[in-house]
């Protein structure tokens, strides 16, 4: 069955680790700077993660999968603020505010794609060093 072999495996281990370090960074960010640095960075932030879960849920989807799902759930997010709901919701949950936020922002689409294809970027990089031999083999990339 696909998804279920060592080398799955390995690829949801190293998309656990790098949902971790992407948290980690996000948070990092936030102390070291603040305005629109801050909050640009955690919005490209924001869509890597987005496409790391993904990554660990489907471990051999190939890199444009994998952007293309967190950037897509990025926007779908950011489009839901312009109903009003995830502002309601964040009113009453803390979760709900740093999931879904509140307020439409225009530029977040902007760095969400940014956001997305770093991740596509280095997939796409670690895919091709696996090929030509010079990097560890897993199927995160195909």
């Amino acid at each position: 069955m696909r998804g279920h072999g060592p080398s799955a495996r390995r690829a949801r281990a190293l998309a656990a680790g790098a949902a971790a370090v992407t948290v980690a960074a996000g948070l990092g960010v936030r102390t070291v700077a603040d305005g629109d640095l801050a909050k640009y960075a955690g919005d490209a932030l924001y869509t890597v993660l987005i496409c790391v879960l993904v990554a660990l849920c489907a471990p051999r989807a190939r890199p444009v999968v994998v952007a293309g799902a967190g950037l897509a759930v990025s926007w779908a997010v950011e489009l839901l603020q312009l109903t009003g709901a995830p502002a309601e919701l964040s009113r009453r949950s803390a979760v709900a505010r740093l999931v879904l936020g509140s307020t439409f922002n225009a530029p977040d689409l902007l760095w969400y794609a940014v956001g997305a294809a770093g991740v596509w970027g280095v997939l796409t990089a670690a895919a091709t060093s696996r090929r030509s031999g010079t990097g560890p083999r897993t199927s995160a990339s195909r």
